[in-house]
């Protein structure tokens, strides 16, 4: 079946390998993407605006309540927690941080399988702590897809490392891979 949504995690070196996976993706591809990224609480839009001129689908820093289109890519705005409602639609939080990141993968994860259940696809890529290990045994808990880059791949390996040794993961794949998967996941 079709995933609903795929939430992906990524922080140090992630802006190179989020290029990467998006760079397969065509303008026909439709299951939306929600993001969150490890930056500065003070930092600009230059991630969403950079990817969105070499992507095939939009890319967009989300908005409070936006509804959740498919053949989108939205990104947490910085200092946010993102959290995906049950009516399939963004809210934020200022809550504290999470693994010492706000926004937090973990909380987008977590919000993700409460909204989605089995029909999501969660994926974490290059960063430095642990943030996104306790959403992806989550979402293997409830029988979604797990995706990790393959560590030797990663930047930094200490996010796909703590993912893998925190749950069973599906699938342990290059950046090239994870966008093949993707695209064929798209098309069932």
């Amino acid at each position: 079946m079709k995933p609903k949504a795929i939430v992906i995690g990524s922080s140090a070196g992630g802006l190179n390998a989020l290029k990467e996976i998006f760079s397969v993706l065509d303008s026909r591809f439709s299951i939306p993407i929600i993001v969150v990224q490890h930056v500065s609480p003070h930092s600009d839009n230059y991630i969403t605006t950079y990817l969105n001129k070499i992507c095939a689908i939009t890319v967009k820093e989300a908005d409070e309540k936006e509804p959740i289109e498919g053949g989108k890519i939205y990104f947490a705005p910085p200092n946010f927690h993102l959290l995906i409602e049950e009516d399939n639609t963004i809210s934020f939080s200022t809550e504290e941080r999470v693994n010492f990141a706000r926004p937090s993968i973990d909380i987008l994860f977590e919000t993700a399988v409460f909204a989605y259940g089995s029909n999501i696809v969660g994926i974490i890529l290059t960063g430095a702590n642990n943030d996104g290990a306790k959403g992806m045994k989550l979402i293997n808990q409830y029988k979604g897809v797990t995706i990790v880059q393959d560590p030797k791949t990663a930047e930094v390996d200490t996010m796909p490392n703590c993912a893998i040794a925190a749950t069973k993961i599906d699938h342990i794949l290059s950046l090239k891979e994870i966008g093949k998967l993707l695209m064929k996941l798209d098309r069932e």
